[in-house]
Formats: structure tokens, C-alpha cells, sequence
């Protein structure tokens, strides 16, 4: 059919896993080295590692109009141009194209995507952190949404197994909010960072500057495949060097090399068919991207890893007489509790001095502040509950700002040889609540090009969160003011929707009991045990942190479960 890759179709597998982004990575790679024949479904294109990755090497020069897109182009990509740094041609391509992909908007909802086996593991942030038992246990002690059914104590192993496959840079805290990990060196402050972090540290109590964790390789140590970032930051091109972690260069290669992987791309899946008499899945069924052929395959565990909004599509449409609304769907909250990050809020200004001192290379991070708001004691809010971190970084300007002070001349093009004054910046990124009335539903009467139900959206961000921007404009004010900045100006963009902050958790959530929930703990539906949800959609709180260690963590530790439970029979 020359749409395998790897191996070649058969009737049935040991495990399916649909997705090959951060968490279907993952599945299919601890699935593969558990001895399961594993076949790995992914709606669109095939992407190979370093030879697919078209402007990984090409300079901004290289690009006709700086990287603009022609009138053309960005009127295929209307909604991701509204996040304002997706359409652009270095790396645009990475991003779907929305008349093809067409979603619905009861309230405004920034759905970026990506179609293609690696899915957004080569464009993410990469920023990589562990939730912490305030995070676990909030639900619980507010009274937002249901308890986790986990713990701290429960994840923190496999934490320790994913940082130390993926590499993860980042320096030991000792903060009971933002648990230390296994890392990688961390990436070095440049001065005015360092400058700016001794200074909060010197006026603000429990109040803590560092580098972001993020998943890249600095070190000397060997993982296979992968060698050391080159500090280019061109990581959403797609990396060459394999020095961050992505699915490409990690953990499908070490899938592939077990013998047991089989990956079909153009493969989208649809529907989980359901077996009433052994109350089992029994498998999925598939239309071909290109063709439009549609088939079944079959298999005794599936691993859902669409992304948290494609995986409860799937289930919404997996109807039978048994789940009427979808598979899983008894307690009604499939599709619901959607949750993101809000961001596009904080400061920035100038810095006078090291007029001396200078950089090498384009760092890849910047820095991070971790939570310090709603901790307990003096640091209590009552505009809000939960809390938030910062993510920035600092910089010399570069030659525009020459050109505003200097018009014309010798006096312009010595300026342009030399670089501009330190600026830095702050942005926040705050939690969401799970609302259980922020939601997405199908449309039957909107189909898509292979006939598909379209998604609606009706999600917003509420009082919690507004009252929380105030504050983080705020706290990001005063840090850079006393750190000796000047012309400190904040920034609230509050035109900033749901989905732009690209982490889309909720929609199937993690619970205690079945009648408030869609999945147990250990990542399965609570109705049909063989099948497991192990990307955002399981999320049953959003925490502050970019949520990607987590789904890897929980996907590695869902993986154990279903491969003892097959192994006992029970699924």
C-alpha cells in the first residue's frame, strides 16, 4: 500500500497508539521495548528525521520578504496568523492549513496544529517541569473540579525516567512548588539576567530567578542519536542535531529499533470500536489522508495521543448502543473542562551598563520564576486562587533601535557593527480553572474534507483569571524596577484567547469516581479498561507549568500498567 514505514500492515497488534506527538512518542517507544507489535497511526505526513527539516540550516536572508508570507499563503492560515508567530516561512509549514482543517468559534479559540509524524514535538517550548503535590492536591483543597486521583509521590519515578532519557537543563532549587529533577547543566544567565536575579532575590522574600528547565541536550554525555544544543535557536525549524528532545530523533528511532513498531502516516483515525460482550475495545477504524480509503485495525490495548482535543474528538464520535454520547461519555464530561494557560501579560524595559559585556550565540532560554503567589503564609491572594510563573530572558537591542537615534551616514553604520543597549522582559503564564461549561462539541452539519464532524469551541477565560493578570502585570513591574531598569512598561493583551498558550489540557480528565469523570488513574476509561488516554485530554487541573514532562511521565508510567494487565489478562 507504500504507506508503512518500518514494517508492513497486518491484521492485527498488540497495542495501537494514535499520535506521534510528545505522548504517542513515548507510548510507542515503551510499548515497542515491552515486546508488544505496536502499530503507531498518524493523521498526517511523514516528517524524517534531519532530511525533513527543509530551513533548518537556511539563514534570514535566505527568505524572500524577511519571512513573510505572501497574501496568498496567510489567507490558508487566518487563525494561526491571529497568534501572530506560527505563519512565517521558516517554519510555517510545520502548521496546518486552515481551510483544510476548518474548527468553530462560539468564543474565540486559537487551535494551533501540527499534521505530521512528530507532531508539535518539533515545535514546542520545550520548557520542562514537574507539578508538585500543590499542584496534585489543589482541586482537593479549593474545591475546583474533582481530586486527582494521583500524587506527587506516584509520578515522581518516572519524572526521574523521562528527564533522564529526554535531557533537561535546569539548576536544583529545593522549591516544594517546582520539585528538582534530573538535569542536564544548566544553560548560564547572561549578565544583565544574573544582575536582575540577585536583585529580586535581594528585595523580594520566597521569590526565586532562574533558567528555564528545557529539554536539551548540554552536556557530553551520549544519548543515542542526539549530541549537545549548538545554541542557533532556530528549534522550531526542526534540529538537525536532535539537541532538544522530539519524537523524530528520540523515541520513534528507539521504537523502530525494537523490531516491533509499525508507523502509518495519513492514517486518521476516527473511532474506537467497542465490543459490548467482553466490554472491550477491539480496535480503530481509519480514513486515508490521501486516498480516502478507510480501514480497521485491530489490536488488544489502545494508547490515545491525538493531542487533548483530537483524542476526545475521537472518543465523542465512537458511539454505540452502549455509550450513545461517546465512548467513556457516561458522566457527561467528555469534551468538557477545557483548560490552557493565559499569557500575553507582563513587563519590560531597558538596562544602562555592561555596555561591555556581550553573549555567544542565540541561548535557546531565557529565564524563569517559578510560583510564589497562593504558597501559604504572607504570600496568600484573595483576588485569586492558584497561581502563576514567568517565563523571559534578556537581550542587546538590535540595529532598529540604531535607527531611530541615527538617520543617515557614518555615525548610522558604525551604530548597525555595534550592538544596541540591554532590554528585558517578563511574561506570565497563569493557570487556568477546569470549568466545567468551557467546551467543545461536535458539528455534524459542518463536515470536513473526509466527512468528518468539525469541532466547536465555547471557552473562556473567567473572573480568576482576569483578576490574576492585574497581579502578574504588577509583580513583573516591580521586579524589573527594582532591579534598576528604566522605562519599565506593562503589557496585557487582552485580546489573548483560550489556546494560545498551546498547552490544551481537559476534555477526558483523571478522576476518583466514574460519575464525575472519564478516566481512573491509571489512564484508562473508566467503562473500557484496554483503552488509555495519555495526552492533555487526561488532565484534570492545568497547574501553572508547561505540561509536557507530565504527559510524558504519565504515558510511561500508563505503558507499565497496560503491559502488566495484559500480561495477567485482565485487559
Amino acid at each position: 500500500m507504500g504507506k508503512f514505514y518500518y514494517n508492513e500492515e497486518q491484521e492485527s497488534y498488540d497495542a495501537i497508539v494514535v499520535g506521534t506527538g510528545i505522548s504517542g512518542g513515548w507510548a510507542a517507544k515503551e510499548l515497542c521495548e515491552k515486546g508488544l507489535k505496536t502499530l503507531v497511526l498518524e493523521r498526517g505526513r511523514m516528517v524524517k528525521h534531519i532530511e525533513d527539516y527543509p530551513t533548518a540550516n537556511m539563514d534570514d536572508w535566505d527568505f524572500p520578504n524577511n519571512g513573510m508570507l505572501s497574501q496568498e499563503d496567510q489567507a490558508k492560515q487566518l487563525k494561526q496568523a491571529r497568534t501572530g508567530y506560527t505563519t512565517r516561512a521558516q517554519h510555517n509549514f510545520w502548521f496546518v492549513n486552515d481551510l483544510e482543517h476548518p474548527y468553530n468559534e462560539i468564543k474565540r479559540f486559537d487551535w494551533m496544529r501540527g499534521y505530521h509524524v512528530g507532531g508539535r514535538s518539533i515545535m514546542w517550548g520545550r520548557h520542562s517541569y514537574r507539578w508538585s503535590d500543590l499542584d496534585f492536591t489543589a482541586n482537593k483543597m479549593d474545591g475546583h473540579g474533582v481530586d486527582w486521583p494521583v500524587r506527587y509521590k506516584d509520578i515522581a519515578p518516572w519524572y526521574d525516567k523521562v528527564e533522564s532519557y529526554i535531557g533537561v537543563t535546569g539548576e536544583k532549587l529545593g522549591l516544594p512548588q517546582l520539585p528538582d529533577g534530573q538535569f542536564e547543566p544548566m544553560m548560564e544567565l547572561n549578565c544583565v539576567e544574573q544582575h536582575v536575579r540577585e536583585q529580586v532575590a535581594n528585595n523580594f522574600d520566597g521569590r526565586v530567578i532562574t533558567a528555564g528547565r528545557v529539554a536539551h541536550i548540554n552536556s557530553d554525555k551520549q544519548f543515542e542519536g542526539r549530541t549537545r544544543c549548538q545554541f542557533r535557536n532556530r528549534c522550531i525549524r526542526g534540529c538537525p542535531f536532535g539537541a532538544y528532545f522530539s519524537s523524530n530523533s528520540s523515541t520513534l528511532p528507539a521504537a523502530e529499533r525494537t523490531g516491533n513498531l509499525t508507523l502509518r502516516p495519513d492514517s486518521i483515525v476516527h473511532e474506537v470500536m467497542y465490543d459490548p460482550d467482553t466490554k472491550k475495545a477491539t480496535g480503530v477504524k481509519v480514513i486515508d489522508r490521501e486516498t480516502k480509503e478507510t480501514f480497521e485495525f485491530k489490536a488488544k490495548v489502545i494508547f490515545l495521543c491525538a493531542s487533548a482535543l483530537a483524542s476526545t474528538s475521537i472518543l465523542m464520535q465512537s458511539k454505540s448502543d452502549r455509550f450513545p454520547d461517546g465512548m467513556g461519555n457516561d458522566s457527561d464530561q467528555l469534551g468538557r473542562n477545557i483548560m490552557d494557560h493565559h499569557l500575553g501579560v507582563g513587563a519590560s524595559g531597558k538596562f544602562d551598563g555592561f555596555e561591555d559585556k556581550y553573549y555567544k550565540g542565540r541561548k535557546p532560554n531565557g529565564i524563569y520564576v517559578p510560583r510564589f503567589r497562593n504558597l501559604g503564609g504572607n504570600s496568600n491572594m484573595k483576588e485569586f486562587v492558584r497561581g502563576y510563573g514567568y517565563q523571559g530572558g534578556s537581550s542587546r537591542g538590535n540595529w532598529e533601535e540604531t535607527i531611530s537615534e541615527l538617520s543617515h551616514g557614518k555615525n548610522l553604520k558604525d551604530a548597525i557593527l555595534k550592538p544596541g543597549g540591554w532590554t528585558m522582559g517578563m511574561g506570565g503564564f497563569g493557570e487556568v480553572l477546569p470549568y466545567e461549561e468551557n467546551r467543545m462539541t461536535l458539528d455534524y452539519e459542518k463536515l470536513d474534507g473526509w466527512g468528518l464532524p468539525t469541532i466547536t469551541f465555547d471557552a473562556e477565560y473567567k473572573e480568576n483569571e482576569w483578576n490574576m493578570r492585574e497581579d502578574m502585570k504588577q509583580q513583573a513591574v516591580e521586579m524589573l524596577e527594582k532591579s534598576g531598569l528604566r522605562d519599565v512598561k506593562p503589557h496585557d493583551d487582552k485580546e489573548k484567547s483560550m489556546g494560545i498558550g498551546i498547552h490544551e489540557m481537559g476534555t477526558a480528565r483523571m478522576g476518583r469516581d466514574p460519575k464525575t469523570s472519564v478516566l481512573n488513574g491509571n489512564n484508562q476509561i473508566h467503562e473500557v479498561k484496554n483503552v488509555y488516554v495519555t495526552d492533555g485530554a487526561f488532565m484534570t487541573s492545568a497547574a501553572c507549568v508547561n505540561p509536557s514532562l507530565t504527559y510524558m511521565a504519565f504515558t510511561a508510567r500508563a505503558v507499565d500498567h497496560a503491559a502488566k494487565q495484559l500480561k495477567k489478562g485482565n485487559i
